[in-house]
């Protein structure tokens, strides 16, 4: 069974465009891969945060994968942290680029100009330390975004600089998973075309009933359409996927109709999403305590995932460092 690998850095709880633009599919994909989900909190710390943060956050985003439906009986669920042979793969494959390389990576420029005062040698090597948590696995797809693509290529370009180094077969290159029509691109609540943490223009999966009437009731809007069956602009558009997210089709259809013939009111059509979100949000947020409460169960999958995850890493370093020329065998 081919190996899929993915991570989500710890900065935050779980919204609605992770849940449907990734971790739907993840459920899927659990049924039909050897699949490895980790947090990746090592990555976290190129943005300083307190342990507090840390440990509260990775407990936090564990309970949120389960209460989304992912199983530890059928993915591997593991913490980041807790495989220690990542960072000496991550050692090898520094070895092995070049500062220019990693230099020219786009999302190190941009984080280097969103925080001029934290240029740190992990931001640097971010992309490297992402080809350890993948090749380490020896991972065949991993589910990426378009902001990871560079990335992704720099994890190939460690695949092939080690195999090509030392003449060996080794590692495979890793594929870029695209979801394809079995995602969607869930918008901001801000007019934007995507819901992200740091625009803040999330509805989370914790979000309670009243902060998501809330939210929505302040989306965007226009003045309404000017004619008949015209085009909806992007922020109207927004809506409308939301109701395809959440509504039946027959309030789709209701509220499309009304567009088309200019008798729509966007009051109450955001008083439809809200209620049809909340009714989506529900069942997972009470799963979400629920799992938050038990701490037990909660370290007991961390610990199984983490073992399981070392084993694979493992096997992957003694290979490594015979290949390399050092002793496999870890004191």
């Amino acid at each position: 069974m081919e190996k899929v690998l993915s991570g989500i850095r710890p900065t935050g709880h779980l919204h609605l465009g992770n849940y449907f633009g990734a971790v739907k599919s993840f459920v899927k994909m659990q049924n039909e891969y050897d699949c490895y989900f980790f947090i990746a909190d090592w990555h976290s710390l190129t943005t300083c945060p307190s342990p507090e943060n840390i440990r509260q956050s990775v407990r936090t985003i564990l309970a949120e994968y389960l209460a989304c439906g992912l199983e530890p009986d059928k993915a591997t669920l593991y913490v980041q942290s807790d495989v220690r042979e990542t960072l000496e793969i991550y050692l090898y494959f520094n070895m092995n680029t070049y500062l220019g390389e990693l230099e020219r990576v786009t999302t190190f420029k941009e984080k280097a100009r969103k925080q001029p005062d934290n240029v740190n040698a992990g931001l640097l090597t971010y992309p490297t330390l992402m080809a350890a948590d993948i090749l380490q696995h020896r991972a065949h797809w991993v589910p990426v975004g378009k902001d990871q693509e560079q990335n992704m290529e720099m994890a190939r370009k460690c695949a092939r600089r080690f195999n090509n180094i030392y003449k060996v077969e080794f590692f495979p290159e890793p594929q870029n998973f695209y979801f394809s029509d079995k995602a969607l691109k869930v918008p901001g609540l801000d007019g934007s075309g995507k819901m992200g943490k740091s625009d803040g223009n999330c509805i989370y999966l914790y979000d309670e009933d009243s902060v998501i009437r809330k939210k929505v009731m302040k989306a965007l809007t226009d003045n309404g359409p000017q004619a008949p069956n015209s085009e909806k602009p992007e922020i109207i558009q927004n809506l409308f996927t939301f109701l395809q997210i959440c509504s039946s089709k027959e309030t789709y259809d209701y509220f499309d109709e009304q567009w088309n013939n200019c008798t729509i009111r966007y009051g109450e059509l955001k008083k439809q999403i809200a209620e049809d979100l909340c009714k989506t949000v529900a069942p997972i947020r009470e799963r979400i305590r629920e799992f938050s409460s038990n701490d037990e169960l909660l370290e007991k999958i961390s610990r199984q995932g983490a073992e399981k995850a070392r084993e694979s890493a493992a096997a992957t370093l003694r290979e490594m460092r015979q290949i390399i020329g050092f002793n496999p065998e870890l004191r």
